[in-house]
């Protein structure tokens, strides 16, 4: 084999990977908020929350602080933020917190959320029981709602060499936009292509008499 040809098969070789790359980065970037938070879900990095099957049956005398912040990403014409911006509940106590979105476009928009809490030590012992961001969010042009989320922070957090010295929790949310599938009558045909001698049936053309 000439050294032309061996060339030749070798940017090939190139050309396939990096065509192979490209794609691969393209099917990550429109599923990176669900992997994203798939991702954080398992491992608690980045300060994830827990997912909690049934309230907190141990309430401690001691308190602790929680702040919400909200975040819109590009791309969703929302309002969102939360109700109370701080409070202050004991270790253990079950406790709800509202958040309020409205839709300020004049179509339908459907969101979703990711979440985290800061510190990130204290990610493994907030806990939610029930949230808005377990599911997608639908709002109608101008609509607008209260989204609750339930939760609790682990007593366990007192036992924690690290989780001991937390005195405030951020949860923190962003609502990202959700891509809507196009309907039958979105997704048109194309038309016809008329070739010579063919009746069309085109804007201001006369038909033949």
């Amino acid at each position: 084999m000439t050294s032309t040809a061996q060339r030749a098969r070798s940017d090939a070789k190139v050309a396939i990977i990096c065509a192979s790359i490209a794609i691969g980065m393209v099917g990550l970037a429109y599923a990176s908020v669900p992997l994203y938070r798939l991702f954080c879900q398992i491992t608690g990095f980045a300060g994830t929350t827990q997912r909690a099957i049934a309230p907190s049956n141990e309430v401690l005398d001691r308190t602790i602080i929680i702040r919400f912040d909200s975040n819109i990403a590009p791309g969703l014409e929302w309002e969102f933020a939360p109700v109370l911006t701080t409070t202050e509940v004991r270790i253990g106590e079950n406790s709800l917190a509202f958040y309020r979105a409205t839709n300020r476009s004049s179509v339908p928009l459907v969101g979703t959320a990711t979440f985290n809490v800061t510190p990130e030590q204290a990610g493994a012992f907030f806990n939610k029981v029930e949230c808005f961001c377990f599911t997608e969010q639908r709002l109608e042009p101008g609509e607008s709602v209260e989204m609750p989320v339930s939760f609790f922070v682990d007593p366990a957090i007192v036992k924690d060499p690290d989780g001991a010295l937390v005195r405030t929790i951020a949860l923190s949310y962003t609502f990202h936009p959700v891509a809507k599938p196009k309907t039958s009558a979105e997704v048109r045909a194309p038309a016809p292509s008329g070739g010579s001698g063919e009746a069309k049936d085109s804007v201001g053309m006369t038909p033949p008499g």
